[in-house]
């Protein structure tokens, strides 16, 4: 069993579809990043594990525990945005 799953994760916004189906399986000590353009569903999908957005469909694991609706006070993970601001003077 993986550290962290996600199995058939969906997340909608009325009639759109942020994220669809998403599986994943993480083992304990692997680094994980999500790569991809402005509005695939990155930020939404790690909003969705920390806990700060609840799921419209599928389910997600840590370490063994159903986390899918556990609010972020209860959740065992954390995540950072980064982004790359670069300013000339």
């Amino acid at each position: 069993m993986a550290f962290l799953e996600l199995n058939g994760v969906q997340k909608r916004f009325g009639e759109v579809a942020a994220v669809h189906d998403f599986n994943l399986a993480v083992e304990r000590g692997e680094f994980v990043s999500f790569l991809g353009p402005s509005g695939c569903g990155k930020t939404t999908t790690l909003r969705m594990i920390a806990g700060f957005e609840r799921p419209t469909g599928g389910k997600i694991e840590i370490d063994g525990s159903d986390v899918t609706y556990r609010p972020p006070t209860g959740a065992t993970s954390g995540w950072s945005s980064s982004r790359t601001r670069s300013s000339r003077t």
